[in-house]
């Protein structure tokens, strides 16, 4: 019963135009900022997690595993609970963006205040005060020295780039316009001056191309970036 009540909800909000429906059942964990709900993957708004991979430094001195850590912590709020995602926008991944919540609480919210991640200013300002709370009271990432979770993503892109001559491949002719493909395998170009212009890489071993113009993107099955 309580199943095809959400069922019901979820078909509700999604009728209403210009209404984003909510995303609700039990989530799996990818790492303390992503989320899946019945296979579609949600990026927590407003807040940045370490990567998997990444480690940071603890009060002593040592290091420890706060990427794994972090998406710990965010398996143990969603855990056997049903899981509410309000969506705000979808990323170049194809990833929706949203507020989730646990019982009425903002399992954003609560990542930056335990310390679990940072308030991701690029996007948002929301969760400022709770990075601030978190900082002061030196929770879990902020024990010690870490790198920021863009930072430590924007050193290895550039670690990638210096191993491999052709992630970055110098633009033919003068032609600027990058055809990137993402995760879930959609063809997106991106113009100089879009928002994620700089940060994209082209690695031609993957089929990702450069383009002199718009037009000849769409001509070759690419579709414009959002932002």
């Amino acid at each position: 019963m309580v199943l095809k009540g959400l069922v019901v909800l979820f078909l509700v909000l999604a009728s209403v135009p210009g209404v984003a429906a909510e995303l609700v059942g039990r989530a799996t964990v990818t790492d303390g900022d992503t989320l899946t709900i019945a296979k579609q993957r949600i990026r927590l708004w407003g807040i940045d997690a370490p990567e998997s991979a990444q480690q940071c430094t603890s009060n002593d001195g040592r290091p420890w595993p706060c990427g794994r850590r972090s998406a710990a912590a965010l398996d143990g709020y969603v855990l056997d609970k049903t899981v509410r995602c309000r969506p705000k926008d979808t990323d170049r991944y194809g990833r929706v963006v949203a507020e989730c919540f646990v019982q009425g609480q903002s399992i954003n919210r609560q990542m930056v205040r335990a310390g679990w991640a940072v308030a991701y200013r690029q996007y948002a300002r929301a969760f400022i005060t709770d990075e601030a709370d978190a900082r002061q009271h030196q929770r879990n990432l902020w024990q010690g020295p870490f790198q920021m979770p863009a930072d430590y993503r924007r050193s290895r892109r550039e670690q990638t780039a210096r191993q491999s001559p052709v992630a970055s491949p110098p633009a033919p002719g003068g032609c600027r316009i990058k055809g990137n493909i993402s995760r879930e395998g959609r063809r997106i170009y991106h113009v100089p001056g879009q928002r994620d212009y700089e940060r994209t890489s082209i690695d031609l071993s993957r089929g990702e191309r450069m383009f002199c113009s718009p037009s000849d993107a769409l001509r070759a099955g690419w579709q414009p970036a959002k932002r």
